[in-house]
C-alpha cells in the first residue's frame, strides 16, 4: 500500500474556507484520487458546496453529493434516497473514515453486508473501484472538499466508538 500524501495540504492551503485549519494525512494521493475521481465518480457523484458552486464533477445526479462526505454519517445527505442498508449501517453510527470508503468502493454490496451481518443486505451503487489503491486516492481527494476541523473532531469520535464496543 503506497503511503504518499498529506491529504489536502495543496488543496486545503488554497482553499480560502479552509486555510486556517491543519491537513489530515491519509494513505491516497490527492493528485491521481482527483483524477480517478474524474475517470470512475464524475458520471454518478458531484461535489457541491452549500452555496451551490460545483467544485468537482459534472452534474452527476443518481449518486450523492461527496461535499463534506469524510467523517459524515452514511446514508445521510439531505434531500438523496438511499437504500435501506446504507441507511441502516448510518443509524447503527457508521461513518465515513477512509477504511469504510475504501472497502464500500471495491465492493459495496459486500461490504454492507459485512458491516451489517445481513446476507441480504444491498447496495444501490453497482460500480466498483477495482485497485485498493485508487479507491484510497478516491479518499483522500474527496476528503479535501471537507472541513479538516470537523472531520478530525469525527474520525476522533469514531475511533472512541470502536474502543469502547
Amino acid at each position: 500500500m503506497k503511503i504518499k500524501s498529506l491529504c489536502a495540504i495543496v488543496a486545503l492551503a488554497a482553499s480560502p474556507a479552509f486555510a486556517d485549519s491543519h491537513a489530515m494525512t491519509f494513505q491516497g494521493d490527492v493528485a491521481n484520487g482527483e483524477e480517478q475521481f474524474n475517470r470512475q465518480c464524475v458520471a454518478c457523484h458531484v461535489v457541491k458546496n452549500d452555496d451551490g458552486e460545483t467544485l468537482a464533477g459534472r452534474n452527476g445526479r443518481s449518486g450523492p453529493n461527496l461535499f463534506a462526505m469524510a467523517g459524515r454519517t452514511l446514508g445521510t445527505v439531505d434531500g438523496f434516497r438511499y437504500g435501506k442498508s446504507i441507511v441502516e449501517a448510518g443509524e447503527l453510527g457508521a461513518i465515513w473514515t477512509e477504511e469504510n470508503f475504501v472497502g464500500y468502493l471495491q465492493d459495496p454490496t459486500n461490504w454492507l453486508r459485512e458491516k451489517l451481518d445481513d446476507k441480504k443486505a444491498r447496495a444501490k451503487m453497482s460500480a466498483r473501484v477495482r485497485k485498493a489503491d485508487d479507491a484510497y486516492d478516491i479518499f483522500a481527494y474527496v476528503a479535501t472538499f471537507t472541513d479538516p476541523t470537523a472531520l478530525k473532531t469525527a474520525l476522533d469520535g469514531a475511533a472512541q466508538a470502536e474502543i469502547n464496543n
